[in-house]
């Protein structure tokens, strides 16, 4: 009896338990995954914005709205990278929603339906709704489109109806922003006597002399910095180094690129389309159902690829040419004749002289000199190309000043596209150019052209083959199961020299990205999961083309801030003034020339004279930007020269040749223009800021996703 008695107490506690699982399993769902809320706590929560919770089905339903919206525009469902800025998306409508629109209450700002009925079809149409209805092929907008749109509404499937709905949501909330920005920009306001003191810093200028050592000239290794030296330095400047949740990684990738036999037989598939797309005879079907890479059927000249257009020459209809490569993909062309486009193309190269900061008319013309001078310079056989390189103001110097191919439809500045589409031959425009950016010596490369050549094209990407795949996470797997520490990990990479290692710092909770592997979530929740200390290694992550194995080498907490969290920045700071004290101490009385200083210092001191220099801008040649160097140089009379002192970047005594003060003027009216429109610009970041603090904001998306 004794023994059924307890069979039946047992019974009994089985029951429970699975009573118990039950419960656990139909309430919680992911009780021990972090979003049940049973038992209290917070697990469901996906942030808080001014005192109100975000949950997750909350914030959820937000983002599938959302994900549908994108799929009826894009027509496809979204990639993981369209995902987490749909994720933002729907986080930044709850701060709007909430933060925002307290602020907005506040001042009472409301856009009223009759407002609204303006904004869409009245006479202050909003500048979203006409890009949705202009129409594409005439450029011209129609209000009795939008009209016409509105009245047939009710007969359109439902989610063209929600679609509307949410636009004009939007609107109303872009208008609102709007206002209350407008609101915020008015009240940026600069003083006379600001707008004085920046006049003074533009156009006060010096002559001045120094004596430069960088800190480079002192070896890293010669400088012991201790612990207790970054310790003191923190704690004398922690408004600089914040704490934060992050983390750190080391990572090394193995690829999954296509070897030599997948280039191989994609080579020989590519060879047998390239015979069926000769014989086509509706060679553009042919070419759509083939190819990887959908290419236009009409291209010009500057829109094809380099080594097609180097085949122009031997063009004839019907022929193929190809296969060429670009990067991990084949390409065949079939030519088939040229019609002529409603535009120009053509491809020029410039050297541009700014008069961006040009002040009054003087810089102007001194300017315009400069650039009539090495006008001159190629007129008389000076390479453009190297005095583009060595002068131009432009990001193209890196080119040699070229622009590649571009059409006369508003890409360029007026003047500069009616000087080149002007040309009839290629060859250096005789005259300098005049725009709003300054002055351009224009050199045609291609003259203008309207032909539109009709290219059949199949571009088929290699891919790896499974054998491929399968080795490099063979490959990965080994690695990962052989390391397991930190010091396994290194020690693994110095025995295969193929491996680099790569480096990210202070990684954020909410980081999509890693250096350059994007769709890096999986790595990120990783390295911030409870059970992962640093020194873990990971098991391999697929990423994209790559296998990834990472290990955790820090990790830092908001509310506590060690060295090692800034360990690189702060042993650099440290290294640099302990360097700062040795230079001046070898520097001495400092009496004398500054070349005789410098000779007497030996290796790595320099001597260097800037004219002109002004407080606003000011550049020392090696020296760079040095706030400190100026002040001294300015803050003393002509003919003075100051003591060493540690500058940005190296020591510095500073010795002022000649001070000429800026000219007296009766109106500063310009120099308080650009600082309020200075101030106005960044308004719209220091709201978003300010309003986030004010929330404050709570963000714990990381934990859902």
């Amino acid at each position: 009896m004794s023994v059924i008695n307890k069979i039946r107490e047992r019974s009994g506690l089985a029951v429970g338990i699975i009573a118990v699982s039950l419960l656990l399993f139909i309430v919680g769902g992911d009780l021990l995954g972090g979003r049940s809320t049973l038992f209290g706590g917070n697990q469901q929560e996906v942030g808080e914005i001014a005192g109100q919770t975000i949950d997750y089905p909350e914030f959820n339903a937000k983002v599938d709205q959302l994900r549908a919206q994108f799929e009826q525009q894009a027509g496809r469902a979204p990639a993981e990278q369209d995902l987490a800025q749909i994720r933002e998306q729907a986080w930044n409508q709850f701060i709007f929603e909430i933060a925002y629109q307290k602020q907005f209450d506040k001042l009472g700002l409301k856009v009223s339906p009759e407002e609204l009925v303006d904004m869409v079809q009245g006479n202050n149409i909003s500048p979203s709704v006409r890009q949705a209805f202009t129409n594409p092929e005439t450029g011209v907008f129609d209000k009795s489109t939008i009209i016409n749109y509105l009245k047939g509404l009710k007969n359109l499937p439902p989610q063209q109806q929600a679609a509307w709905a949410s636009f004009e949501q939007n609107l109303s909330s872009d208008r609102l922003r709007e206002k209350y920005e407008g609101l915020m920009r008015l009240s940026v306001f600069a003083t006379t006597a600001e707008a004085q003191k920046e006049y003074q810093a533009q156009n006060t200028k010096a002559n001045v002399k120094f004596l430069y050592v960088p800190f480079y000239a002192v070896n890293d290794t010669a400088i012991k910095v201790t612990d207790s030296q970054l310790k003191d330095y923190l704690d004398k400047h922690k408004e600089d180094y914040p704490g934060a949740n992050s983390r750190s990684i080391q990572y090394v990738t193995f690829s999954i690129a296509p070897s030599k036999e997948d280039s191989a037989t994609l080579y020989n598939d590519i060879k047998s389309l390239a015979r069926g797309l000769g014989a086509a005879k509706n060679d553009s079907t042919f070419a759509q159902q083939n190819s990887d890479v959908r290419v236009p059927l009409y291209l010009t000249a500057g829109e094809m690829p380099e080594q097609l257009r180097a085949a122009i020459p031997t063009f004839a209809p019907g022929g193929i040419y190809g296969p060429f490569r670009e990067g991990n993909t084949y390409f065949i062309y079939k030519y088939g004749g040229t019609k002529k486009d409603t535009s120009f193309t053509a491809r020029a190269s410039h050297i541009l002289i700014s008069t961006q900061r040009a002040q009054g008319d003087s810089a102007k013309a001194s300017a315009r000199r400069r650039a009539e001078d090495l006008l001159r310079q190629i007129q008389g056989g000076a390479s453009f190309e190297a005095l583009a390189q060595q002068f131009s103001e432009d990001g193209s110097r890196a080119q040699g000043g070229d622009l590649g191919y571009f059409k006369n439809n508003g890409q360029m500045v007026k003047p500069f596209e009616s000087a080149v589409f002007g040309a009839t031959s290629a060859g250096l425009i005789p005259r300098v150019i005049e725009t709003d950016f300054g002055y351009h010596i224009i050199n045609v490369t291609q003259p203008k052209t309207n032909t539109l050549y009709r290219i059949a094209a199949i571009g088929k990407t290699i891919n790896p083959s499974q054998t491929t795949r399968d080795e490099a996470l063979r490959k990965a797997d080994q690695f990962a199961s052989e390391a397991n520490t930190k010091e396994e990990f290194d020690a693994k990479v110095k025995e295969d020299k193929s491996l680099v290692v790569a480096t990210a710092e202070r990684i954020p909770e909410n980081a999509n990205q890693i250096n350059a592997l994007s769709d890096a979530r999986s790595i990120v929740r990783w390295a911030f999961d409870s059970k992962t200390d640093v020194g873990d290694v990971s098991e391999p992550f697929e990423l994209g083309d790559q296998y990834v194995i990472a290990v955790l080498t820090n990790a830092t907490d908001e509310d506590d801030v060690k060295v090692d969290d800034y360990r690189t920045e702060l042993t650099a700071k440290v290294r640099n003034e302990l360097k700062g004290e040795q230079i001046i101490s070898k520097l001495g009385n400092a009496s004398g020339s500054l070349e005789a200083i410098a000779q007497k210092y030996g290796a790595g001191a320099l001597v260097e004279t800037v004219d002109d220099v002004n407080l606003a801008t000011g550049f020392l040649r090696s020296a760079g930007v040095d706030p400190t160097a100026l002040g001294k140089a300015f803050g003393q009379k002509a003919g003075k020269r100051s003591k060493p002192f540690v500058g940005e970047s190296g020591v510095l005594i500073m010795e002022t040749t000649s001070i000429t003060p800026a000219p007296a003027v009766a109106d500063y009216s310009i120099y308080k223009t650009q600082l309020q429109q200075n101030g106005a610009s960044r308004t719209s970041f220091y709201i978003n800021e300010a309003i986030k603090e004010d929330a404050k904001v709570e963000d714990r998306r990381a934990k859902f996703y």
